[in-house]
């Protein structure tokens, strides 16, 4: 597994500009690095808004790929040469049923939970990490992951025939790593929590030069997440939203659907108006959720214990900007407790026919909880962010959602046990009501 060194020539279609910290402004060259060598605060893309805004209508998206492509201008690729598997416009739903039971009148539910290749959010980063490694001339990727990002990982570098390393904590649910495995990459399980995965990340990345999507090409990896906040204002009429929930983790999935908000209303393609941003953290890890709680600038990491494993980050890179964005945006940031999240995953399902992994219950959770606290309005447009699938992490709700119904092949045993079913159905609507 080697690396080349060649340098691209930008096309003409290129809008962004080159690194910037987002600390001091010190301004880099764009190619693989991700911390200020001046103050060593977290390098992100600069783009040319008034190039974007000369070449993006409406209409223009509109008629550009039925992927997250369609938003090319506003992504960190030099060429046209983009690996496009289809990532992205995933179904914006219309709540109704959850709606009702929450007493929300309107309520949307983004849907990543089908995204493809691999079913959740993380394909759109790797979609735009991997282009832009090719374009570095990286021929290794790599990653450290907590499940999602090492499916999405091995699955694009697998289309894209780049070779694959990589590395998650050992403790990992099963379906997650199967659905790594099946892709044909290395695979590191580390014994460890992510942080300390990521740790042994950064010495392999400046060891070996290998294109790492979430350390030396993190820049351009979460520009990626930006294509969840143009897909929703897309899909609501060219519309922003009041507010939205969304799940918490390193707190850089919610910095960029805030910059993708502010980036089409730079170009003229959305009207300015105020929306709220609320996150959700799971208690057994939710350093950025007691930092906003006890009104504080810095993070505390903490040592993840959760079933929530993929939003399990002690240490969260963004997670400062993330309380500032809630904080400035008269938004939330909540934890709720395992228990909780099961049941955030039980009742999306029930109500929406969406099954979602465990962070998707711990958004549906603190949706649920910062309405009990009446923090968000009935009538606003509230859109929920669900990133993942529930085939990933089913070892979460295994002994929390019955069991099947064993009957012999005849008819009276059939309707003796459909009248406990029904009885039992009974129970729990009553222990709803109440």
């Amino acid at each position: 597994m080697t690396v080349a060194t060649t340098t691209p020539t930008q096309a003409k279609t290129s809008n962004f500009k080159h690194l910037k910290c987002k600390e001091c402004g010190a301004e880099y060259e764009a190619k693989a690095l991700h911390v200020c060598e001046l103050c060593f605060g977290p390098l992100e893309v600069a783009y040319d808004y008034d190039a974007i805004r000369r070449q993006v209508t409406r209409e223009s998206i509109q008629s550009g790929p039925n992927s997250i492509w369609r938003y090319r201008q506003f992504l960190p690729v030099a060429t046209d040469n983009v690996i496009d598997v289809g990532t992205g416009m995933t179904p914006l739903v219309r709540s109704h049923r959850l709606a009702r039971r929450l007493g929300l009148k309107n309520l949307y539910i983004k849907n990543d939970a089908v995204n493809m290749p691999t079913l959740s959010f993380k394909d759109r980063v790797v979609s735009v990490a991997l282009s832009r490694a090719r374009e570095l001339g990286f021929t290794t990727v790599s990653c450290a992951s907590t499940g999602n990002l090492a499916n999405s990982t091995a699955a694009i570098a697998s289309h894209a025939g780049l070779d694959c390393c990589v590395f998650i904590p050992s403790d990992l649910e099963a379906g997650k790593v199967l659905g790594t495995l099946i892709y044909g990459p290395t695979v590191m399980a580390v014994q460890g929590n992510y942080d300390q995965v990521n740790r042994l990340c950064s010495e392999v990345a400046n060891t070996y030069g290998w294109g790492f999507v979430n350390i030396n090409l993190r820049p351009y990896y979460s520009e990626g997440s930006k294509t969840l906040g143009y897909e929703v204002i897309e899909q609501l009429g060219w519309k922003l939203p009041d507010h939205i929930v969304a799940p918490l983790a390193s707190g850089s999935l919610f910095t960029k659907i805030y910059k993708g908000f502010q980036e089409f209303v730079k170009v003229g393609l959305v009207d300015e108006k105020p929306v709220r941003f609320s996150g959700a953290q799971a208690e057994g890890c939710s350093p950025i959720a007691s930092a906003f709680r006890e009104n504080r600038d810095f993070i505390k990491p903490v040592k993840p214990s959760t079933i929530a494993k993929s939003i399990a980050i002690g240490n969260p890179a963004d997670g400062v900007y993330a309380v500032d964005i809630a904080r400035k945006t008269n938004g939330n940031i909540e934890s709720v407790t395992d228990a909780e999240i099961v049941e955030g995953i039980k009742l999306l399902a029930e109500t929406e026919g969406i099954f979602t992994e465990t962070a998707g219950g711990t958004t549906i959770a603190v949706l649920k909880k910062l309405v009990e606290a009446g923090k968000i309005d009935p009538e606003e447009t509230t859109v929920v962010y669900i990133t993942g699938n529930g085939l990933k992490t089913q070892e979460a709700v295994q002994g929390y959602i019955g069991e099947p119904l064993t009957i012999e092949p005849k008819l009276d045993s059939f309707e003796r046990a459909l009248e406990r079913a029904q009885t039992l159905e009974r129970l729990e609507w009553q222990q709803v009501l109440v």
